[in-house]
């Protein structure tokens, strides 16, 4: 048995809520609030929270739990609220005092509150309940338990047994008969109120079945019904959105097979280590992923498939899955009760037969399953499916009956089942193998042929319905069961449906007799060879063939299709086709195809022109080696050498200054090989050299001259340049400097040049920075990549050659020197004021190498991505394009490299001009003093900076002065006010921006009349004029932001003047030079210049003197930090 909790509770599925008593206790108690944790609901006990206190509030509530008798189960809840709540557990119908069944922890490290009950049973199921309070709110949270019990309870039933027992049986028949009459009264339904088990058979049905449900139910209202369902569905899904990602393709439980039946839909988690529970008409159910299970659950992917077997009448009933305590897929299993009377029997047939199962059924059914090989069989070409008209006798037809279709067949009605085999008999003679389709060419021999089962079976021979006879010039054989047909020499009459037929069968196949192009073998052989002509001559191709028409001929270039122009014609006739090419160039040699086509195919020839010209000319000449008597030359082969082998060359020479070229060898006798020693020299001249080629159509234009080259002997190459080192380094760039090599006789000669080359440190080939050597000791390395290291290394050169190569003793990386970021500027501006909707542009310059990381940060956290940052090598822009208030802070710039990292903070205020305050009263609360009270700016509740200042101006001046600015509260007091003057007062708003336009006060006091001065002595009395020192005005709490000032003040009096002591936190002030502290006519004050977190605290002012002593205090808030963090 499954014990369920009731739950009433609708915001979430599976968690309770409070009793209505304690839903009217909470109304008159105090002020309700939503949590972002749905299911949970706070009270708030006063209006307004002071700042930074707040309500209690679940960050994680207990879940419900279903759980089997026996187990431990655990309500787990994490809270959160200052002061820290208080939290406690309670039940919604037992008793929790018993601590061994409950047990309530709290683990400090973690901050979780737990309950924890051992051995549950079916008592403790019930809702159970989670307050956590502090002296500003309380938040409640319901969670339910439902225990599965195992078992037959003894004690239970004991129990029911003893108080049926104590009952008189005359008083036992009227209760069982007036319970009898209380199920009846509760079975009947209020009028138009639908049964539960709709809402969830339809909320996962198809749309189409909504009528057929409806009309099961007695829902006749169709409009309401659909408008209800949609919040319904709205609900549930806003409860599966907690644990489910997606969840589709449902299909509803069906019978599958012999005695299985089945439900299934796609479903992705959020967690995939949500549990899924499975429900039959409201009673868990356990299942298995064993397949042999009654109850089994196979995933496959995102697919979920529960399976029913050995199925029996109980099976039937609302099957539901949940994940967690929540409800995701509901569909209702029916199955009618009919059995069979008459079963199927078993069916033989013949091949090409139709075969028919027939069974009769107990209880009229409008529709059965059929199945085949276990698959299940719907009306159609190859089957057919019929009722009587009473609906109880069902046939299953099958059509054409061949060997595939034998097996067993079943018929399932609910879930009942029955069997039996369809046999499929051979009827005689049949074709092991049947004709084949047959391509053959004109001309050519083409041959069909099929196979009997039997060897005793003669046959006839058809083409196009006509039978064929040997006059016809066929050639028609058998070999046992083989039979065959032959046909010489094919023609175009051949081709046509040749069938053979035997024994009442037949089988059919189509000769299809081609023509396509062909060439003769010999004409092709001769085409393919290539064909030599030299430059400007003309040649022809040809080529004959044979093919139906018609045909179409196409000649091919090295792949481009030839047509008609000055240089090519092609002609064409019915057997030959001949391309002729005239003025033929060298860039023709080439491939040459010729490609023909007809409906039957296509045939290609390819052979090949070469076009013989003059050789192009040599590379220039290279000098090997030079002496006082000869100098040593090589070439290479011209890169065309004219379509022929090249015979030889030709080598001129040229002493420098001269214009006349002279024959090195004689021209009829050319050098075979691409070398030659040159003795025709004389010792310290300079020569240069150039080459002829030649084949057989004449010589190349002569190459393009060598070096000039001196005719003496070789220098030693120079040794190892001196001194080299870097002189400066950038991301791109390298420069070097080095001292020439020293010159040894006989061993090392003078430098003429240098070669620098590099190598990255991953690399191991070099590569060369200059085509030709400089003259310089000096070389500059560009195009380097930033941060890459390289090894460098310079070779000296001369004409005698390359010296050893010079390597820096360390690789180099290529970035300027390391340097530590610094900012550049010499006036850096550390606040702005901005006016609200212009632009913040901050542009700092630093230098730093490497290149640095910049990070621009507001309020110590990364800036928004609205804000603009442009960084380079050596600045950094942040640039807000269209200020707002909220822009208002502190930037900073981190600059961070491999050496060091440097910041620079920016506070900056945007604003406006602010509104002028309020409606200006007067009050006097001291004589001879005036206390100015005004309603604040309406900007003041967002502008921190923004304060007041106070003008005044008596009947006496005409000008305005000044007597109090930088107020942060909207009062002020104003002294040495006389009597017989008019006084007016202007309260003026200011901020970073500027200042507002004045709110005027009404006149105070009135000018008095100079009247006839009389002196009237009064009588000397003596007046004791001392009095206790005591507050006429006391000190108001203060709320300052970080880095503004705070200024306290308070009105005192006494006589003699009393001793004045301000403390914070019990500490003295008196002698503390951070605090302004003054006494100016009985108003004292104390000003903090630039508040900051360690300010916050209790001020108390003490006043003392011998008549007595007086004490008044306040609190300071530092804004925007928090009070635990200052404590």
């Amino acid at each position: 048995m499954w014990k369920k909790s009731k739950v009433t509770d609708q915001t979430a599925t599976g968690q309770g809520g409070p009793s209505e008593a304690e839903q009217e206790e909470d109304k008159k108690a105090g002020i309700k609030k939503r949590s972002k944790v749905p299911g949970v609901m706070i009270t708030q006990f006063i209006e307004d929270l002071p700042e930074g206190k707040s309500t209690p509030d679940f960050l994680r509530k207990p879940i419900a739990l279903t759980i089997q008798e026996g187990k431990l189960a655990i309500f787990k809840a994490h809270v959160c609220g200052d002061p820290k709540p208080e939290v406690t557990w309670g039940r919604a119908k037992g008793d929790m005092s018993d601590t061994e069944r409950f047990q309530k922890k709290y683990d400090e490290p973690t901050g979780e509150y737990t309950l924890e009950i051992p051995r549950v049973s079916g008592e403790e199921a019930d809702t159970y309940k989670c307050y956590a309070t502090n002296e500003y709110g309380k938040a409640i949270c319901t969670a339910a338990l439902n225990v599965i019990e195992v078992g037959f309870k003894k004690q239970k039933a004991m129990e029911q047994l003893e108080d049926i027992g104590s009952v008189d049986p005359a008083e036992f028949r009227k209760l069982l008969r007036k319970r009898k009459g209380v199920d009846k009264q509760e079975a009947v339904k209020e009028p138009g109120e639908i049964d539960e088990r709709f809402w969830e058979i339809i909320m996962t049905a198809d749309r189409k079945d909504y009528e057929r449900i409806c009309a099961e139910f007695g829902v006749k209202d169709f409009r309401v019904m659909l408008k209800k369902l949609n919040e319904k569905k709205k609900e549930r899904e806003e409860e599966q959105a907690k644990y489910i990602e997606t969840i589709s393709n449902l299909k509803h439980i069906d019978i599958k097979g012999v005695g299985i039946a089945s439900f299934e839909f796609d479903l992705e988690l959020k967690d995939p280590a949500s549990r899924i529970f499975l429900y039959k008409d409201g009673v868990m159910i356990p299942y298995s992923d064993e397949e042999d299970m009654k109850h089994s659950l196979k995933t496959v992917g995102k697919k979920f498939i529960f399976s029913v077997r050995d199925l029996k009448a109980e099976d039937a009933g609302l099957y539901q899955v949940d994940v967690e305590e929540v409800n995701l897929f509901s569909t209702d299993f029916k199955f009618s009760t009919v059995d069979f009377i008459v079963k199927i029997q078993e069916v033989k047939a013949k091949e090409r037969e139709d075969a028919m199962f027939e069974c009769v059924l107990s209880h009229p059914c409008p529709r059965i399953k059929w199945m085949g090989k276990n698959a299940t069989l719907e009306e159609g070409e190859k089957y057919t499916i019929t009722v009587s008209e009473d609906k109880l006798i069902h046939r299953l037809l099958i059509k054409d009956c061949s060997q595939l279709d034998k097996g067993i067949y079943s018929a399932a009605a609910g879930i009942k089942t029955c069997s039996a085999w369809l046999i499929v008999e051979d009827p005689g003679v049949q074709f092991v193998s049947g004709l084949s389709n047959v391509h053959a060419l004109i001309g050519q021999p083409a041959e069909l042929m099929c196979k009997l089962s039997s060897d005793n079976c003669e046959g006839a021979w058809y083409r196009d319905s006509k039978k064929l006879t040997a006059d016809d010039g066929h050639i028609m054989s058998r070999d046992g069961a083989s039979h065959k047909l032959v046909i010489n020499r094919c023609q175009e009459e051949d081709s046509g449906k040749y069938r053979f037929e035997a024994d009442g069968r037949k089988t059919e196949a189509m000769l299809n007799v081609e023509d396509p192009p062909r060439f003769d073998t010999d004409d092709l052989s001769a085409f393919s060879q290539p064909v030599i002509v030299k430059v400007g001559n003309s040649t022809t191709f040809k080529l004959p063939f044979v093919g139906r028409e018609p045909m179409k001929i196409q000649w091919y270039r090295k792949g481009e299709q030839l047509l008609d122009d000055n240089t090519t014609k092609i002609e064409k006739s019915f057997n030959q086709s001949r391309l002729l090419l005239s003025k033929c160039q060298r860039k023709d040699t080439g491939e040459i195809k010729i490609k023909l086509k007809n409906e039957h195919g296509t045939m290609e020839a390819i052979t090949r022109l070469i076009v013989l010209a003059f050789p192009s000319s040599p590379a220039p000449p290279k000098v090997a080696s030079a002496f006082n008597n000869c100098i040593n030359l090589t070439w290479s082969t011209p890169t065309d050498t004219g379509g022929s082998r090249i015979l030889g060359y030709n080598l001129e020479k040229r002493k420098k200054g001269s214009n006349l070229w002279s024959p090195v060898n004689p021209t009829d006798e050319p050098i075979q090989e691409k070398k030659c020693e040159v003795t025709d020299v004389v010792a310290g001249n300079e020569y240069e050299f150039r080459v002829y080629a030649i084949n057989v159509s004449g010589f190349s234009e002569p190459s393009a001259p060598s070096e000039f080259i001196f005719a003496k002997d070789p220098k030693n190459p120079p040794g190892k340049v001196e001194d080299l080192k870097v002189t400066d380094t950038s991301y791109t760039a390298l420069s070097l400097s080095w001292n020439k090599p020293t010159e040894e006789v006989g061993v090392q000669d003078e430098a003429k040049g240098y070669f620098i080359e590099v190598r990255q440190a991953e690399c191991i080939d070099w590569t060369r920075c200059n085509a030709t050597p400089i003259i310089l000791t000096a070389f500059t390395v560009k195009g380097l990549k930033a941060m890459a290291m390289y090894w460098v290394r310079v070779i000296a050169i001369n004409d005698g050659g390359e010296g050893v190569p010079q390597d820096l003793d360390n690789y180099i990386l290529a970035m300027p020197p390391p340097v530590r970021p610094c900012f550049t500027d010499n006036k850096m501006k550390s606040f702005m004021v901005v006016r609200a909707g212009n632009s913040v542009r901050i542009l700092l310059n630093f230098e730093a190498s490497p290149w640095p990381e910049v990070t621009w940060l507001k309020d110590d956290v990364p800036v928004l991505k609205r804000v603009n940052i442009s960084n380079s090598e050596s600045s950094s822009q942040l640039l807000i394009t269209s200020s707002e208030r909220s822009d208002s802070g502190i930037y900073t710039i981190v600059v961070k490299n491999l050496v060091g990292q440097e910041s620079f903070s920016v506070e900056v205020r945007v604003t406006d001009d602010p509104k002028p305050p309020g409606p200006v009263e007067l009050e006097e609360n001291v004589p001879g003093t005036v206390t100015v009270i005004w309603e604040p700016s309406p900007d003041e509740k967002r502008d921190d900076h923004l304060h007041y200042s106070v003008s005044k101006r008596d009947s006496t001046k005409g000008s305005w002065s000044t007597v109090a600015d930088r107020l942060f509260n909207n009062k002020f007091t104003a002294c040495n006010i006389m009597h017989g003057r008019e006084y007016h007062f202007r309260v003026y708003a200011k901020n970073d921006m500027g200042m507002s336009a004045p709110s005027e006060s009404p006149t105070w006091g009135s000018e008095r009349r100079k009247d006839k001065f009389v002196l009237n002595m009064p009588a000397y009395k003596t007046c004791d004029l001392r009095t206790a020192p005591a507050f006429l005005v006391p000190l108001r709490q203060h709320t300052a932001p970080k880095g503004y000032e705070c200024y306290m003040s308070c009105a005192i009096k006494g006589n003699p003047k009393p001793r004045i002591t301000w403390y914070r936190n019990n500490i003295s002030l008196n002698t503390n030079t951070n605090y302004l502290i003054t006494n100016i006519c009985g108003v004292c004050s104390l000003l903090i210049l630039r508040v900051t977190p360690k300010d916050w605290g209790e001020y108390n002012i003490q006043i003392e003197s011998a008549l007595g002593r007086a004490e008044c205090s306040t609190k300071l808030t530092v804004r925007g930090e928090n009070s635990t963090d200052l404590l």
